[in-house]
């Protein structure tokens, strides 16, 4: 009997659907009524976490990744647009946005036949340009050159670059932000409107580099963004049959063991990464078989995995158990799991609803609330909060932070199996 069956991943990314369809096709073929299998890969990606809080040029996009080095020169843009072309030739659907406005590298490393950013008259958007398979938008590419404006104009330009994107981003399992340097108004603005599922910290082996890298991995941290890999440019040189740094060694290792990041990944100085900035030709794509590509190949694998697993871990992190009536936590990065009953998560609302603003007076009064309240709905907020919806229609924001001191239910009765498909 011929057997034919579609498998299904997550991500068009995936690194390692060549062994999973293998896999699939000898697991299938050993049966002994077998003759012939065919197998087709195809994938779903994730819809985006956070999709009904977002401006609506984000809505389709499943995780935005943000390029950060805080200090100027280090090779960041070099790491976004590789990572980005890395993982558009794994499969993925990629858009790389420059948030340099002040220099703007993008029209420099990429050669899109059209270099201008065009508006949709009729939806009041910004079309993105592309260039082998990826979506490009930089103020570049908006016929400005480089601003010369001061900080909250810049950011007006930034937000207006990146959300009104609309319906032209598309559909995309991977947006690239290309960080401008520093941790100010602007880095700030770009965290607080974009919803970032994670951050790749790019340095050089430097003791100042890694002063101003500590500053970024701090601002991540305090923002709720996992930093998940970094990036050490322009490590060491072979020659003569020795390896050679001429920077010294270690300010990467340190950012990693530090701040605990789990990843770390070295770029040599090599004359043809240089080139391919200049010449508007990414080196994964001018040599996709180097040790270059090979790297950015590692990296991209990393940061496909490290998106899934905040993912699950950020959608299944507060969730409502009907069998107990109970709200049960398990925050990202923790081992720990706690229940908390509905009625006094209710109550502890700090929104202006709840809390007067100037005074500090609760005016959410403990009998407001009903001692059986339920929650209707309970989403993510980025990395750092949920959306709880309640039965008279408050939608309350509750941070993983808050959720943390609120007085915790004891002796919880444990689910059996049964009763968990009963009520799941």
């Amino acid at each position: 009997m011929d057997v034919s069956f579609r498998l299904e991943l997550t991500t068009p990314a995936c690194p390692i659907k060549d062994m999973f369809e293998q896999k699939a096709n000898e697991v299938v073929a050993a049966l002994p009524w077998v003759k012939n299998v065919n197998v087709t890969m195809s994938a779903q990606p994730a819809k985006p976490a956070f999709a009904g809080q977002l401006p609506a040029g984000l809505q389709t996009i499943s995780n935005i990744i943000a390029v950060s080095s805080c200090k100027g020169g280090v090779g960041k843009s070099t790491v976004a647009v590789n990572l980005a072309y890395t993982l558009t030739g794994m499969g993925a659907r990629v858009g790389l946005f420059d948030a340099d406005v002040y220099g703007p590298s993008l029209p420099t490393m990429v050669s899109p036949e059209n270099r201008l950013l065009e508006m949709n008259p009729e939806k009041r958007s910004i079309i993105p340009t592309e260039y082998l398979g990826v979506k490009l938008v930089s103020f570049g590419f908006a016929g400005q050159g480089r601003a010369i404006m001061r900080g909250p104009m810049v950011s007006g330009v930034i937000n207006q670059l990146l959300t009104t994107t609309e319906c032209t981003w598309g559909e995309l399992d991977y947006l690239v932000i290309d960080m401008p340097p520093g941790t100010g108004d602007i880095q700030l603005t770009l965290c607080q409107v974009v919803p970032l599922t994670a951050a790749v910290i790019v340095t050089t082996p430097q003791k100042l580099a890694f002063i101003d890298v500590a500053k970024g991995v701090r601002m991540f941290s305090k923002l709720k963004v996992p930093c998940v890999a970094v990036v050490e440019n322009m490590c060491h040189f072979d020659a003569d049959g020795k390896r050679y740094y001429p920077f010294g060694k270690g300010s990467g290792s340190q950012v990693v063991q530090q701040f605990g990041i789990p990843h770390l990944f070295d770029l040599p100085i090599r004359p043809t990464l240089s080139a391919s900035g200049d010449s508007g030709m990414p080196e994964v794509v001018a040599d996709p078989q180097g040790e270059i590509a090979q790297t950015f190949q590692n990296l991209g694998v990393c940061v496909v995995q490290q998106c899934a697993k905040i993912r699950q871990q950020v959608s299944t992190a507060v969730s409502y158990d009907k069998f107990i009536k109970a709200i049960r936590v398990k925050v990202p990065d923790s081992e720990e799991e706690f229940f908390l009953h509905p009625a006094t998560v209710r109550r502890n609302d700090r929104s202006a609803q709840s809390v007067d603003e100037w005074t500090g007076e609760q005016k959410l009064q403990y009998t407001d609330i009903p001692e059986d309240i339920e929650p209707e709905e309970i989403r993510p907020m980025g990395n750092y909060a949920v959306s709880i919806t309640w039965p008279d229609g408050f939608s309350q924001i509750a941070p993983y932070d808050q959720l943390q001191t609120i007085e915790r239910l004891v002796d919880v009765p444990q689910l059996t199996p049964a009763q968990h498909d009963r009520f799941k």
